[in-house]
């Protein structure tokens, strides 16, 4: 088990493109969300898995991820999972020692850019890029999970 400690973030500009070291695209689905706990499978690539994440406690919470075949991912995403699916391409950015996860949602979610850190402890302190904008890690609606319920189309904009 690991201990997740993420913040979320919007952007205010496409500043952050320009520092983009590589992409991956992800298609994911929910097999289980409550207010407890979500579990997922993901695919990227040729690779995939099932992950179990406890309810969010302020920016951390647990993690448990197993590598799964591709062919019982692609069946589970397909058959069992709630729709719609959740498509993003991950870009990734590296300032300092951290790390940035830029999603840009695609489908129902589309037009919806989010940034996450991940940090190695609560309260460790990172630097803000320019093109950062207000922090939504209390927002459930940018959740993947909730994206499934309640997709960025169809937000109030």
């Amino acid at each position: 088990m690991a201990l997740e400690v993420e913040h979320k973030f919007l952007l205010v500009s496409d500043a952050w493109r320009d520092e983009i070291k590589h992409s991956v695209h992800y298609k994911q689905g929910y097999l289980s969300s409550s207010p407890m706990s979500s579990v997922r499978v993901r695919i990227s690539d040729s690779h995939a898995w099932l992950n179990i994440k406890s309810a969010t406690i302020g920016c951390y919470r647990q993690e448990f991820e197993y590598e799964i075949p591709l062919a019982d991912a692609n069946a589970i995403l397909d058959e069992l999972c709630h729709k719609p699916l959740v498509e993003k391409i991950r870009h990734f950015v590296y300032r300092d020692q951290h790390v940035w996860e830029i999603d840009e949602f695609m489908g129902d979610n589309a037009g919806l850019i989010v940034a996450e850190i991940e940090l190695s402890q609560i309260g460790e302190s990172f630097e803000k890029p320019v093109w950062l904008g207000r922090e939504v890690t209390d927002d459930l609606r940018y959740y993947n999970n909730n994206l499934t319920k309640n997709p960025f189309k169809d937000w109030d904009k």
